[in-house]
This record gives structure tokens, C-alpha cells and sequence, in this order.
């Protein structure tokens, strides 16, 4: 039986604990906050998407960064095993839009609940308000390689350990104690840290009319986002309306496709208000509302076809004069109306920060780790799980994937 330290107390590192005590090792689970899973319990708006139950093609599609690097892990430990888990762990789930799968209750602290009651179970040792300094070493026997024997705290205090799993989260959400420590005690140890960004976060846009529409939700609209005449997203869905610019599913989503690019670039984001209809089936719609309404002005003749919020911008937009009466309207002027309906233009000039990003893109190079154990290629008995690798998802549970699959891999295949 080996002396295991697991650096975190998040999805990964509980999980990581968990796996490993019941392969027979000694665990110490180190948390440098007050309670564990403090970013779990805000995930998927407190509701925790513990994962996503698409076939595997599905989940490996949904990895932005280094797909190939989890096939390993993903098909030791899939989905369905997750879902098996948690339900043994007396968490019943659901299965709701896109494969998603949540807590029956809705209640992410039920989900960090039954993580706890399994490492209670397997007599994990917990210590919070437990801040890991640095890692330390010896020399490994083997010619010019280290190996782990333990942490240093904070506050000096010295653990000796056999293996310790690195599971630290990335750099989003710092308030919940994802500050970045994993990314210092890889580079300590000699690994590379790719450039980190936030992704599954909203965007800035630039123009003003975006600002006035604060607030409003958008539900079954197509989002697509072009470099030019390329488009590198298109999908269909739920977003928002915001002080700063949008949010929401879809938007976030897209973030993971365009990051890197906004660093550098601004890009056109086009909303299909009515992806529903065609052009055609649309003007048929807006002419029908019109004939209806013949007697009333632009400005109050859209209140069947659009939110209210949304209204004066479209008219504004239009180039119609929001005065002139419906019937009065040319059909040049409706065609255009139509247009601006399926072709709703904005300009994205950025993300924005770790703050509001539930993920961080980047992180702990994958190619100086082992695809199969999680163990660094550089330094024996260190092993990485879950966020702190340059690996990230779309939303939709495939992040919480990555962090089980991850955590479990490094814990069976400990060297001691």
C-alpha cells in the first residue's frame, strides 16, 4: 500500500482520491479551501451536468484540445460508468436536452454530497485550509530523472508520499481557488505550460444596440461565426443579451472554437432569428402579419414575430422609417426586413475574463504525459488529472468527463 497526496479538492482530485483508496492505497486528499467541490457547486448553473451520455464518438468530437490524447482514459472509464457511479453513490440522474446528465434533484451540492460520502466510506484522509506549496523530490535511481517523495504546505508542514496526483483545476473562476498552482508545480518540475486562455465565456460585442437588448433570451436561434467568409461555428440553440455583449449555451460554447482567434482579431457573429423558416416561408409570415396589422406603423406591427426588447433595434435597423404604415411598406424594403431577420450581424471583439469563464483553455502539455497512466514522462510518480491539462471540452458534461476519466486513469496505474 503507497502513500497517495492528491493536490485539490475538486471533481478530478475527489474522484482521483476515491478510485485510488479503493485500489488499495493510502490517501491524503489536499483542499486549500474550506469545503470541497467549491467549483462543482456552481457548475451548469448550480445544477452540476455530471456528464454526457452521446456514444464515444460524440464525447471525443465535443474535445477541442488533444482529443486523441483521452482515448485512452475516456474508454477506460466512460460515461456510462460515471452514470453508474453516482447512481451506486445514491445520486439517481436524468437524462435532459443534448444527452445531458444531471442530479434528479438539481442540486449540485447533491452531487459533491455523494462524492463525500464515498470518500468517507473509503477512509480518505481530508484536510482543508491545507495549501500545497511546492512539490518535493529525490533522486528516482535512474540517471538524470527525479522522482516525487511528498509535498511542502504553506505553512512548511512536510507530507511524505509514494505518488502524488496533481489535480488543481485550471484558472477560471478564481474565487472558487483555481489560481493556477498545478501550472507552477508542473513548470517546477520541469514540464511546459502552454499559453492559457479562458474559454466557455461571453463575448464583448461592439455595437451599441447590443447593450439596450440586456437581458433578453434568445431560445432556438442559430448562431454562426465567420473569419471572413469562413465560418468556424454554426450552431443551433440558447443565448443572451448582456451589458458587455452575449452569452448564454450557444455562445459559450463557441468560445471554444474562437478564443485563440479573437486574441488577435476581431469576428462577425450573425444570428437566424427564425432558423425555422426560409427566406420565403418568412416574408410569407411577415407579409401575413402586416396584412393584419395594415393599419398600424412599422414600429408596432412586430409584436407576433419578435420580443419586445428586440423590437426597436430591428426597427432601427431596418432602414424603414418606423413611422411609415405597414401597408405602405414596399417589398423591397420587406425582402430587406427578412433579411436582417435570418442575417442579425454583430462584431465580437473579445472574451471575457477567467472570472466568468468556466473553463481555461491551455494548461499542462500533454505530450510530456502518458496518455494512459496521467504519469509525467518527466519526473516518476507525478501524475496530472483534469482541468490543469491542455485538454478542454464543449458544454455538455464533457469537461466533468474529462475530470473522472482523467483522475480515475492516474489512480490505477499509481507505481507503488
Amino acid at each position: 500500500m503507497s502513500r497517495v497526496v492528491v493536490i485539490g479538492g475538486g471533481p478530478a482530485g475527489m474522484f482521483a482520491a476515491i478510485a485510488a483508496a479503493e485500489n488499495g492505497h493510502h490517501v491524503t486528499l489536499l483542499e486549500k479551501n474550506e469545503k470541497l467541490g467549491k467549483k462543482l457547486f456552481i457548475t451548469g448553473k448550480g445544477r452540476c451536468n455530471i456528464t454526457n451520455s452521446s456514444d464515444m464518438d460524440v464525447l471525443f468530437q465535443s474535445v477541442m484540445t488533444n482529443r486523441k490524447f483521452l482515448y485512452s482514459a475516456f474508454y477506460a472509464y466512460d460515461n456510462q460508468m460515471v452514470i453508474d457511479f453516482f447512481e451506486q453513490a445514491g445520486l439517481p440522474v436524468k437524462n435532459e436536452r443534448g444527452n445531458r446528465i444531471f442530479p434528479v434533484s438539481d442540486h449540485s451540492s447533491d452531487v459533491i454530497a455523494a462524492l463525500q460520502r464515498v470518500l468517507k466510506k473509503d477512509q480518505v484522509e481530508i484536510r482543508l485550509h491545507s495549501e500545497v506549496d511546492t512539490l518535493l523530490y529525490e533522486d528516482s535511481g535512474e540517471e538524470g530523472q527525479k522522482k516525487v517523495c511528498g509535498v511542502r504546505l504553506s505553512d512548511g508542514e512536510k507530507i511524505q508520499a509514494d505518488d502524488v496526483i496533481v489535480a488543481t483545476g485550471g484558472f477560471s473562476y478564481q474565487t472558487t481557488g483555481s489560481t493556477g498552482d498545478g501550472y507552477r508545480f508542473a513548470k517546477e518540475a520541469g514540464h511546459t505550460v502552454t499559453e492559457i486562455r479562458p474559454s466557455l465565456v461571453p463575448f464583448n460585442a461592439k455595437e451599441d444596440y447590443v447593450r439596450e437588448m440586456q437581458g433578453l433570451s434568445l431560445k432556438n436561434v442559430n448562431v454562426r461565426i465567420y473569419r471572413g467568409k469562413k465560418v468556424l461555428y454554426d450552431e443551433f440553440g440558447e443565448m443572451l443579451f448582456t451589458h458587455f455583449g452575449v452569452s448564454g449555451p450557444v455562445i459559450l460554447s463557441a468560445s471554444s472554437y474562437t478564443t485563440a482567434i479573437l486574441r488577435k482579431r476581431p469576428l462577425k457573429l450573425v444570428i437566424d432569428l427564425k432558423p425555422a423558416l426560409s427566406e420565403e416561408q418568412l416574408d410569407e409570415r411577415v407579409l401575413r402579419d402586416f396584412s393584419e396589422e395594415k393599419n398600424k406603423t412599422f414600429r408596432n406591427s412586430l409584436d407576433k414575430l419578435l420580443p419586445k426588447k428586440l423590437i426597436p433595434v430591428i426597427v432601427r435597423l431596418s432602414d424603414i422609417n418606423k413611422d411609415k404604415q405597414v401597408n405602405e411598406i414596399t417589398r423591397e424594403e420587406r425582402l430587406g426586413l427578412v433579411h436582417l431577420l435570418k442575417h442579425f450581424e454583430m462584431t465580437i471583439t473579445g472574451t471575457r475574463g477567467f472570472n466568468e469563464a468556466i473553463i481555461t483553455q491551455g494548461g499542462v502539455d500533454v505530450k510530456e504525459i502518458n496518455p494512459t497512466t496521467m504519469e509525467s514522462k518527466l519526473v516518476k510518480n507525478v501524475y496530472f488529472a483534469g482541468e490543469v491539462l491542455d485538454v478542454d471540452a464543449v458544454t455538455g458534461g464533457f469537461n466533468l468527463q474529462v475530470a473522472w476519466s482523467s483522475a480515475y486513469a492516474a489512480a490505477m496505474h499509481l507505481n507503488n
